[in-house]
């Protein structure tokens, strides 16, 4: 029996970090997730992360994360199992991320350096579902900013984890009325739709990319 969108668990998740890919080095400095079913609240979960490493003055402007702030965080060994914890098994949630392969590329570095198999969770990017269901005439771009704005949320995206995965809960909300409307209400119509989505974007991309 298809799984009802509004039975489904999302946990909604946000990384600061030190950088742009952990291939290249970077590590996670914060850490946000806030869990929802149905529009209710169940949980929110805000740790940060000491990276071992200097935060780069630019992350610092962006995000207000200091090293000072970071001295007697607890690091990712110590964070990560309790993470996961929150988030629940991959039988019980959704990951959803504003960029989604962003924040999934550090949460599974970290998996695979502290040697923990990935659970084997279903994910969906904000970013791919709004890009589908929104016009250029309705918003100017997909930044989590401008749908925040859009959408009214009452959490305002400021670069730190946790507002905002609450802003980018309240986009989530947003977006599923609109699919509503499209008679998309199931966890498996959403991931389909969604990669549908994603399958559509790349082509367009590759298509401008080689006119």
């Amino acid at each position: 029996m298809a799984l009802l969108l509004q039975e489904t668990t999302f946990v909604v998740v946000d990384l600061e970090t030190t950088g742009a890919s952990p291939k290249k080095g970077a590590a996670i400095t914060e850490i946000g997730a806030v869990k929802v079913r149905g529009g209710e609240l169940i949980g929110e979960f805000k740790t940060f992360v000491n990276p071992l490493a200097p935060i780069p003055e630019y992350i610092s402007e962006m995000t207000g994360i200091t090293d000072l702030m970071l001295a007697n965080a607890p690091v990712i060994d110590e964070v990560f199992p309790t993470f996961l914890e929150f988030v629940g098994s991959h039988n019980e949630s959704v990951l959803v991320a504003h960029n989604a392969p962003f924040d999934l590329s550090f949460l599974k570095s970290a998996a695979k350096e502290l040697d923990y198999p990935w659970p084997k969770y279903k994910s969906l990017d904000t970013v791919t579902v709004a890009r589908q269901v929104l016009t250029k005439e309705e918003v100017a771009d997909c930044k989590l900013g401008t749908l925040a704005q859009f959408f009214g949320t009452k959490t305002e995206p400021n670069h730190r984890a946790l507002d905002d995965a609450k802003a980018t809960v309240e986009v989530l909300h947003g977006l599923l009325e609109r699919l509503g409307s499209l008679q998309i209400t199931t966890l498996e119509g959403l991931l389909e739709f969604a990669k549908t989505a994603a399958h559509i974007q790349r082509q367009n991309y590759w298509g401008l990319r080689s006119t």
